[in-house]
């Protein structure tokens, strides 16, 4: 992939962006949903999620500015009100019946600190506003110039300031690629697709045999199903076989995208899907090769394997931010080690915080009720995101969190209610010490962490 820009910006391909989302905005999701239960994507929006990822702190989203960057009919606007209490939101996209629906949806749901403009992600400068965290979702893979669309983000960010975005999978997506590549030669994509390029498509890819590999791989049950609405048909074709200036992207183009940037990748979003060991029948015990390759191996290259082995995501869905040379030079109360490299006295000194799309009256009374009838706690049931398989926390154990569900609580107090809840040990009726309490509270954070369910600070 070249990613040299090109002056000038290919104002013709943005303006067939613009009428295409003019004509069907995307996402078409009812104004009056509301994203309040939904909280994977509450906690992949959150900028406490990213922040912590990067700077191993944990922020407070009051009075924060928010952009987003091809913000459509504005659902995901909406997700980041929801996500960020008490922060700014700021909109923009290239259509403007678009930024309508989006000013529409935020005021539908009482959300009055929030702003639109209709406008290209290059000309963000021109807002003279900085911003504490950028989403540029379903967005770079469509521009023209997509290392121009990252350069005019990091821009306007702020120094420790972070920018989640993606691209489309090339490998992924192939399938749809040959779709477009199909349809442009039929000439239903030299104008902006409308009706009759949708019914065109819709009954070529109906009339073809079952057997034929277009029909097999691009054109699944759910085109067929007497079920589909109308906007849900419009929705999957713009979305992916008439989608105006899509493009595929590998791993190492994600990186070469970053590294012309001058932007530090910070994690993928769905980071534990992306583990090449999991791909293994045995991820304890690896072959030899992998083994010792994989110890030595960089994120790009782990990254890499993992696309080559198993190209089954959609989206390379990423957190940037500056590099961290950048980020050590603002004052911190904090060191920026990882746990696994904390030290005893750093441990003695943690302050736990439960992830705020965890800290809500649902999961509390799950919490509870498991608590009264002794039984296991599924912690990751709200959020399985992070989590590969279902991770459960014996009742005794969850009991002891409970204090989280009001505020952050050092780590110590949690140690003295552990104490008080399981004073002697159960299988030798010894008592405990404060200090076997310590240890069983530092076991369980330890393991909660790398899902961040709990967030830990010295």
């Amino acid at each position: 992939m070249n990613t040299e820009r090109k002056q000038p910006l290919d104002q013709d391909a943005l303006e067939k962006i613009r009428q295409q989302f003019d004509h069907s905005p995307y996402p078409r999701i009812a104004l009056e949903t509301s994203p309040k239960d939904d909280y994977d994507t509450l906690y992949i929006h959150s900028l406490v999620t990213s922040y912590y990822l990067k700077h191993r702190r944990v922020i407070e989203t009051t009075g924060k500015v928010i952009l987003d960057a091809g913000c459509g009919s504005g659902y995901k606007s909406l997700i980041l009100a929801e996500a960020n209490p008490g922060a700014k939101i700021v909109g923009i996209d290239l259509s403007e019946k678009s930024v309508e629906l989006a000013e529409k949806r935020l005021k539908h749901h009482g959300f009055d600190n929030a702003v639109f403009y209709a406008m290209s992600i290059y000309d963000l400068p021109q807002l003279n506003l900085q911003f504490d965290y950028i989403n540029c979702d379903e967005v770079l893979y469509l521009l023209p110039d997509p290392l121009a669309g990252l350069q005019a983000m990091k821009a306007v960010l702020k120094p420790e300031g972070l920018i989640r975005t993606n691209l489309h999978n090339a490998y992924q997506r192939s399938m749809f690629y040959r779709a477009q590549n199909l349809f442009k030669l039929m000439g239903l994509m030299d104008n902006i697709p409308q009706e009759m390029e949708e019914e065109a498509v819709f009954e070529t890819m109906k009339s073809l045999k079952p057997g034929v590999k277009l029909r097999q791989e691009a054109w699944g049950s759910e085109y067929n199903s007497s079920e589909m609405t109308e906007d849900r048909r419009k929705e999957l074709l713009y979305s992916n076989h008439l989608l105006v200036g899509d493009k595929g992207f590998t791993i190492p183009d994600m990186f070469a995208l970053l590294h012309q940037s001058k932007l530090e990748l910070v994690s993928m979003v769905n980071w534990r899907q992306w583990d090449v060991t999991e791909l293994f029948q045995k991820p304890d015990d690896l072959p030899a090769l992998w083994a010792m390759g994989l110890e030595r191996a960089t994120i790009e290259e782990k990254l890499r394997l993992y696309e080559l082995l198993n190209p089954m995501h959609r989206l390379m869905d990423f957190w940037c931010g500056h590099p961290s040379e950048a980020a050590e030079t603002i004052p911190s109360t904090g060191k920026l080690l990882r746990i696994e490299d904390w030290s005893d006295t750093d441990w003695q000194g943690a302050i736990v915080h439960l992830h705020p799309q965890l800290r809500i009256e649902a999961v509390k009374e799950k919490l509870l009720d498991c608590i009264n009838r002794m039984a296991p706690f599924e912690i990751s049931r709200f959020i399985p995101l992070p989590a590969l398989k279902p991770i459960y926390l014996e009742s005794t154990s969850a009991a002891c969190l409970l204090p989280l569900w009001e505020s952050a609580q050092p780590i110590q107090a949690l140690a003295e209610r552990f104490l008080q809840m399981r004073p002697v040990n159960p299988a030798t009726l010894e008592p405990l010490t404060i200090t076997d309490a310590f240890d069983s509270v530092k076991q369980l954070l330890d393991r909660l962490e790398p899902f961040l369910y709990v967030l830990l600070e010295y």
